[in-house]
């Protein structure tokens, strides 16, 4: 009797499923072919568990694709309630056979609230936002931001400037749309006031 193992699942129905030429790519011969899948007999066979492909996918994949996915499919408990655990033969988001790790952004160090003459932060009638003094003490603390002050003088269409204005605008005008009617009809709450100063 033959023991017919996982196989990963291709596209275009069941007829193209049994048409398809099956090889374990974790059992190379000398040759550099794979063998066919499926064991005669799971606990006498001396080879470990497969992890079957179509042929024409195994000539595709480069080897440390098939490292990868033999390991992951061996790591996996197999045979659990008479089923085999399937894996995904090639992992996306891979840079150098390995997946790209999620990378948590990291939380930006805030600075002393000081307002007012000399300073971090303009008062509320000012205008709001940061001063020169905050804006270096913020870059100070946080090295690589590209933070820089507003955007207030005229600016030429299509410079630098005029897309960081923009883009403070489009920003700060979807903030004024989230937050209190009493902020959004108050026109010397801090954000409106800061919307004025980068002439919004």
């Amino acid at each position: 009797m033959v023991v017919v193992t996982e196989v990963a699942k291709p596209k275009g129905g069941l007829t193209k499923w049994f048409k398809e030429d099956w090889v374990d790519i974790g059992s190379k011969k000398k040759d550099g072919s794979y063998e066919k899948c499926g064991r005669s007999s799971a606990k006498k066979s001396k080879r470990k568990y497969p992890k079957c492909v179509p042929r024409s996918k195994a000539k595709s994949m480069t080897a440390s694709q098939k490292r990868s996915a033999v390991k992951r499919k061996r790591a996996k408990p197999q045979g659990v309630g008479g089923k085999p655990t399937n894996v995904k033969t090639i992992l996306k988001a891979k840079r150098g056979g390995v997946a790209k790790k999620k990378t948590t952004k990291r939380k930006a160090k805030p600075i002393r609230k000081t307002v007012g003459k000399g300073g971090n932060y303009r008062p509320t009638k000012a205008g709001a936002g940061m001063t020169k003094k905050g804006v270096r003490a913020y870059r100070k603390a946080n090295p690589g931001s590209k933070l820089k002050t507003a955007v207030t003088g005229k600016v030429k269409k299509g410079s630098k400037a005029a897309k960081r204005r923009k883009s403070y605008c489009a920003r700060s005008l979807g903030q004024l749309k989230r937050s209190s009617a009493k902020t959004r009809n108050n026109p010397n709450s801090r954000i409106r006031q800061a919307r004025r100063r980068w002439k919004c």
